[in-house]
């Protein structure tokens, strides 16, 4: 969670920060920002941070939106989302021109007049709020470019102006958070990319044994619903929903005349297709992504039982990871309830009534009861995602 910003009361005399408190903010919201992944929570964090450094009443976060050429902040103190043709107001003006824009008093200024006129003043008769002092500072990612503005509104010590000490604390601060939200945005476009070659990759292991590419999808969303079902996070079932498309990537390992067979599969037939996990499992195993490490557990033991039974290292009970154990149950429940070209899909009666006789063989018992409490969502899923002609390899 992160912590709630800190209040100012409208209009109140403040005193200016110390160079200890200064130093103290810095550091506080630098180490906040180097750890958080998510933008919205950087964009929050840069406002709470701006806001402090300069003692404004108010602070907003602009990015460019190049998809429409537009403004936009989902971090502005006291309103919500705004979006502004990227040529508009101040804003639209410090970053087209790369410069910092510096106002005392916004109804005495002439020389940007018109501009508030149109902003802010307006916005001002709209909601009743006063607007004196404004300050603007675009700032940059790595290879220079503007890629977004620092607005800050309202100077909340005795003097009400900003001054030129002010506009070099958030010069800092925009130049520290344009590499910050670089920074996020790639790593974004890094695990996005990573999650789309997991998922492809998925896809291939099933469609080599006749399975299909909803299977997959079926498979991670179940695994996601059983998670949460089981006191699981959000994020940690995020990450499972995301790695269980893997569970059968070392099918690719697997010939095809073993793999597409549709008779029952001899004794060397079947410990050659059982290899599958520990194939996905060595190709997985050393990465030192979260998201990969999870898959390779998911590979490696997805068809271990809660008995011992099962393989490829006969584990029971809680030796088997949370993760097999999750993606066994929406693995069997996808399987026997999906058509495929070597058998008939199982009626739902059925596919419960062997649920219920392996509760504490096959599967975890306490899965299986939430798999039932879950099963509505789960068939919302089944249908969502299921298959069509064509699918069936």
């Amino acid at each position: 969670m992160l912590n709630e910003p800190h209040e100012f009361e409208a209009l109140s005399v403040r005193k200016e920060l110390t160079p200890e408190q200064m130093l103290g903010v810095i550091f506080e919201y630098t180490g906040k920002i180097a750890n958080e992944r998510n933008i919205e929570n950087v964009l929050i964090l840069m406002a709470n941070m701006g806001r402090e450094m300069v003692v404004a009443d108010r602070c907003s976060v602009w990015l460019i939106d190049e998809r429409t050429n537009e403004l936009f902040t989902t971090v502005a103190h006291g309103v919500k989302e705004i979006r502004i043709p990227l040529n508009s107001g101040l804003v639209g003006m410090a970053v087209a021109t790369g410069k910092p824009v510096f106002i005392d008093d916004a109804y005495t200024n002439t020389e940007y007049r018109n501009i508030l006129e149109k902003g802010a003043l307006t916005v001002d008769k709209q909601t009743g709020y006063r607007t004196k002092a404004m300050m603007v500072v675009p700032f940059r990612n790595n290879e220079g470019h503007v890629i977004g503005a620092y607005q800050a509104i309202n100077k909340m010590t005795e003097s009400g102006v900003f001054s030129g000490q002010d506009l070099e604390y958030l010069k800092l601060a925009a130049n520290y958070s344009g590499k910050s939200i670089e920074a996020v945005r790639l790593q974004q476009e890094i695990e996005e990319t990573q999650k789309e070659i997991i998922f492809t990759m998925g896809e291939i292991g099933e469609s080599r044994s006749k399975e299909t590419g909803n299977h997959v999808k079926r498979v991670a969303e179940y695994s996601y619903v059983l998670a949460l079902g089981s006191g699981m996070s959000e994020e940690e079932a995020e990450r499972l929903k995301l790695a269980s498309p893997m569970h059968d990537i070392g099918k690719v390992a697997i010939p095809d005349a073993v793999l597409q067979k549709p008779g029952k599969l001899t004794d060397e037939e079947y410990e050659m297709m059982k290899s599958h996990t520990t194939i996905g499992y060595n190709l997985l195993k050393n990465s030192r992504r979260d998201l990969l490490r999870t898959a390779a557990i998911v590979a490696h033991q997805h068809h271990e039982k809660w008995n011992g039974t099962g393989y490829p290292n006969g584990l029971a009970g809680e030796e088997i990871h949370i993760y097999g154990r999750i993606t066994a149950v929406a693995d069997v429940f996808d399987a026997l309830g999906s058509e495929r070209v070597y058998k008939k899909a199982w009626e739902l009666d059925r596919i419960l009534n062997l649920f219920r006789e392996e509760r504490g063989r096959h599967f975890d018992p306490k899965l299986v009861d939430v798999f039932i409490q879950q099963l509505p969502r789960l068939l919302e899923i089944r249908d969502k995602y299921k298959d069509v002609d064509g699918d069936i390899f």
